[in-house]
C-alpha cells in the first residue's frame, strides 16, 4: 500500500501541502488557520493513516530523535549485549536507533556512516574497524556528535569509552602464570590494526615479561577475521606440539569456537591445559567446563557514551572526553590447577 503524502491530504480537501504541513506540525494557530479547517486536516491525516517522515523533518531542523550504533558483528555476543543495552537507553531517552553491522570492513564502515548521516541520525556511537581516523575528523570538523566505544585511535581527540585493555589482558595472564603456567599460547584475530586487540597482545606480553618468561612468538596464533573451524584446529594444534600449558584467547567468539574442537582433540581443560578468555559471556557459565574470562563492564560503557553523546546532540557539552575503565577477572574451572 502506498504511504500517505501530505499532497495527497491536500489535494482531497483542496488546500495548499504548505497549510497541511503546518496544521500537522502544530502551528495552524499561529499561522491563522481556523479551527475548522485544521479539524478537518487531523481528521484525514488519521484517516489516511497518515505517518510523518520523521528523518525528512530531521534534515530540515536538524533533529530527528534517531542515533545510530555500528559495531563489527551484532551477531557477536559481546556486541549483541552491547547493543542491546544502548537500545535500552535510546528507547528510555525517547530516541530511535538504528544498528549496523560493519563485519571488519573499513569500506563498509565507511559507507555506513554515510548511509546514517544522509538519513538524518543525530549522533553515532561507532565500535570502528577503519584503519585511517581521517571520517572522524571530518565529523568533528563539522560537529557532528560521535562517540568510539571499545576501539580507539593513538590520540585522545574523539570521544571515547572503552576498557584498559593492556591491565586486563595483564591481569588474566598473570593469573595463569602465578597458578604455575610458564608456555602460555595466545590466539587472537589479525595482526591489523584493530586498539583492542592490539592492547590485549601488549597486555600479555608485559605479564610474561613482569612474571620473568619469554616471549615466544610461535605461540602467538593470528587467525583471520573470517576464520574458520580448520584455522582454529591448525592453531591449537600448533600450540600443543609446542607443549603450551594454557592459552588465552583475546575474545569470546575465539573461545568459544575453539571449546568443540579442544574437546575433539580429546584434551581435557583444565587437566591438560588452563583457558582464559577476554570478554565474559554467559554461556561461559555452562560450557563443559566453565570458562575464566576478563569481563568488561557493558552497562557502564554504554550509559557513559550514549550520556556523552546526547549531551553532545544538545550542545550542552563539547569536551573530549577519553576514558578506560577496569575490567574483572572472573574465575571458573577452566583456570583450576
Amino acid at each position: 500500500m502506498k504511504k500517505t503524502q501530505l499532497n495527497d491530504i491536500a489535494k482531497i480537501l483542496g488546500v495548499s501541502k504548505t497549510l497541511v504541513s503546518l496544521v500537522l506540525n502544530n502551528k495552524g494557530n499561529e499561522t491563522g488557520i481556523s479551527s475548522e479547517t485544521q479539524r478537518k486536516v487531523i481528521e484525514k491525516a488519521k484517516e489516511l493513516n497518515y505517518t510523518p517522515n520523521n528523518f525528512a523533518r530531521g534534515l530540515r531542523i536538524g533533529k530527528s530523535n534517531t542515533i545510530g550504533l555500528i559495531v563489527s558483528d551484532i551477531s557477536n555476543p559481546f556486541y549483541s549485549k552491547l547493543a542491546r543495552t544502548v537500545e535500552n537507553l535510546a528507547y528510555l531517552n525517547n530516541y530511535n536507533i538504528i544498528i549496523c553491522s560493519s563485519d571488519e570492513k573499513p569500506e563498509k564502515e565507511e559507507k555506513l556512516i554515510n548511509i546514517l548521516l544522509n538519513k538524518g541520525v543525530d549522533g553515532l556511537i561507532i565500535s570502528s574497524t577503519l584503519y585511517s581516523p581521517d571520517i572522524f575528523f571530518e565529523l568533528k570538523e563539522k560537529n557532528f556528535p560521535f562517540v568510539l566505544i571499545d576501539r580507539h585511535f593513538n590520540n585522545r581527540e574523539f570521544n571515547y569509552i572503552g576498557v584498559d585493555n593492556i591491565e586486563g589482558s595483564f591481569e588474566g595472564t598473570s593469573l595463569l602464570a602465578k597458578r604455575g603456567h610458564s608456555n602460555i599460547g595466545f590466539i587472537t584475530l589479525g595482526p591489523q590494526h584493530i586498539s583492542s586487540l592490539n592492547d590485549r597482545l601488549e597486555g600479555y606480553k608485559l605479564a610474561l615479561k613482569s612474571n620473568k618468561l619469554k616471549v615466544n612468538n610461535s605461540l602467538i596464533k593470528y587467525l583471520p577475521f573470517e576464520f574458520n573451524d580448520t584455522h582454529i584446529k591448525n592453531a591449537i594444534t600448533d600450540l600443543i606440539t609446542q607443549k603450551v600449558d594454557s592459552i588465552f584467547f583475546a575474545n569470546n567468539t575465539l573461545a568459544l569456537k575453539s571449546l568443540p574442537i579442544i574437546k575433539s582433540l580429546k584434551i581435557n581443560i583444565p587437566k591438560h591445559i588452563a583457558v582464559i578468555s577476554f570478554d565474559d559471556i554467559d554461556v561461559f557459565e555452562y560450557t563443559y567446563t566453565s570458562i575464566s574470562a576478563i569481563r568488561q563492564p557493558i552497562e557502564k560503557i554504554c550509559k557513559q557514551s550514549f550520556e556523552i553523546l546526547i549531551k553532545n546532540i544538545q550542545r550542552a557539552s563539547n569536551k573530549v572526553t577519553h576514558k578506560e575503565l577496569s575490567t574483572e577477572l572472573i574465575l571458573r574451572e577452566s583456570t583450576n590447577k
